[in-house]
């Protein structure tokens, strides 16, 4: 199970394998706070898709075409989340953006539901 959470949100026993997803640390959490399994900030979008798309919700749906073909490119990244999936059952995605709806976790959630699993 693909779980999607906000850093900043208290640690639970249910998230499982906890997987930082942002490029940058986000501000004001400490490490030992922020109960961080994995740091996989290279399976962040691109600096500069990150800073076209600026959380801008009229931009969400071409954020998503363009960070999944950022995806594509990084298959191993990819199959580490699936294997982390298989052997904790259960992965939570951790974001620090405000927008809770239109985020790269999100977009990274729904790309890995809709990725072929090997």
């Amino acid at each position: 199970m693909i779980r999607v959470k906000r850093i900043y949100e208290a640690a639970r026993k249910e998230d499982g394998y906890r997987v930082l997803v942002d490029r940058l640390w986000p501000r004001g959490v400490s490490k030992q706070q922020a109960h961080v399994q994995l740091w996989l900030k290279d399976i962040a979008p691109s600096d500069a898709l990150r800073k076209w798309f600026a959380h801008d919700p009229k931009k969400w749906a071409e954020f998503q075409r363009r960070y999944g073909k950022e995806l594509a490119g990084k298959k191993n990244l990819l199959e580490q989340v699936e294997r982390l999936e298989r052997e904790h059952l259960a992965v939570t995605l951790l974001y620090s953006a405000k927008d809770e709806e239109h985020n790269q976790a999100v977009a990274l959630a729904r790309f890995l539901k809709g990725a072929p699993r090997s």
